[in-house]
């Protein structure tokens, strides 16, 4: 196959032949999809505490660990495992479930630590297992969760409904409260 004008017998400049790739491109090249209307979402960290599923915005989690070593801590409510090295930092390992007043449901090895870090307060939640990013449509959120024990209440912000309820827990609103920062006996 020869590049050359099948009239003039001349050869195509590189210009012309750049012309020509891209007229080709052009008749080849997929059409853009359809625009569908876009379903707006809410998106946060999932995670279980007992029987039931709650979502944390992803900005009030730090980051996630499988439950630390810890060295306990005397003096302290129950609800404080003890603290453990990560990295340099002390960070105060709290059993999320104890703190509400329920036992952890899950073995050993579902149970992650989520951390949190907000004005001041640096501590790793233990809850019974994280079930990564959870994406929600706006329209499925209620501005009232179900009925949950009343300890709970303070820290909810909602629920998104999806098969189950997912109740919105806010890991800074536990940061600002007085009976979370009273950690001694």
């Amino acid at each position: 196959m020869t590049d050359t004008d099948p009239v003039t017998g001349d050869s195509p400049t590189p210009f012309q032949r750049l012309k020509g790739i891209d007229s080709r491109c052009r008749a080849l090249a997929a059409g853009l999809p359809l625009r569908q209307n876009a379903t707006h979402t809410w998106g946060g960290i999932g995670f279980r505490m007992g029987e039931r599923f709650y979502v944390a915005p992803l900005e009030e989690i730090g980051e996630i660990l499988r439950e630390p070593r810890y060295t306990p801590l005397p003096g302290v409510k129950s609800w404080v495992r003890g603290v453990a090295n990560v990295r340099g930092r002390l960070l105060p390992v709290i059993d999320l479930c104890r703190y509400f007043g329920f036992e952890l449901s899950s073995a050993y090895r579902q149970r992650r630590t989520m951390v949190l870090e907000s004005g001041g307060v640096f501590a790793g939640l233990i809850v019974d297992e994280v079930l990564g990013m959870q994406h929600f449509p706006v329209e499925a959120f209620s501005e009232h969760p179900p009925a949950v024990e009343a300890s709970i209440q303070p820290f909810l912000h909602g629920a998104f409904r999806r098969e189950q309820f997912w109740l919105v827990f806010s890991p800074y609103a536990l940061a600002r409260h007085q009976d979370f920062l009273n950690v001694g006996l």
